[in-house]
């Protein structure tokens, strides 16, 4: 890991670890799921929110402003809100994409849940989804949330990611092992 990302992990983990506590604290973790969704929308949504976030160039002050109107306008909680405001002024608004993570995995641990990153070929319907989050829950011990995503290239089959631990049960992973086989014979 490069020292840059090193650092933003770092400050990411404390803010999420104050926000996660005072929001366990104040039974508003409901709340702040609904913001990290919201804010996972915009930074995906919005190449404005994401120079925002990302770009030198704006001051703390316009950062400040900027935040404060988005978090009125998308009726972010004031946990939130607070914390934004306190992270543009201290120009760390970069750190706002492994805030979130972080902090998902924080509420996902206290709720004793897993989240299972899943790739598959075309989107699987609510039965596929649920006999997936089934069977993970049977070999992990723990509910599984699925946060599913769509590639087209993989032509078939799925690629499962639980915490560290990865499948690759795709027909082009399949391929690729199969032609790296040709090579070793021919």
């Amino acid at each position: 890991m490069s020292e840059t990302a090193s650092i933003s992990t770092g400050i990411a983990q404390r803010y999420a670890s104050a926000v996660f506590d005072i929001a366990k604290e104040g039974k508003q973790i409901k709340a702040i799921e609904a913001d990290l969704d919201a804010l996972q929308g915009a930074m995906s949504d919005s190449d404005d929110f994401r120079n925002l976030i990302q770009s030198p160039i704006y001051t703390r002050a316009e950062q400040g402003d900027a935040v404060a109107a988005l978090a009125k306008k998308m009726k972010i909680s004031s946990t939130m809100a607070n914390t934004l405001a306190l992270m543009a002024s201290k120009r760390r608004l970069f750190v706002l994409p492994q805030l979130i993570k972080t902090l998902r995995e924080a509420i996902a641990e206290d709720k004793g849940e897993v989240t299972a990153e899943v790739t598959s070929a075309k989107a699987l319907t609510k039965a596929q989804s649920d006999k997936l989050a089934k069977t993970l829950k049977a070999s992990t011990g723990k509910t599984v949330a699925l946060q599913t995503s769509v590639d087209e290239s993989l032509i078939g089959g799925l690629i499962v990611k639980v915490g560290s631990k990865m499948i690759d049960t795709s027909i082009r992973a399949k391929l690729n092992s199969l032609q790296n086989v040709m090579k070793e014979v021919g």
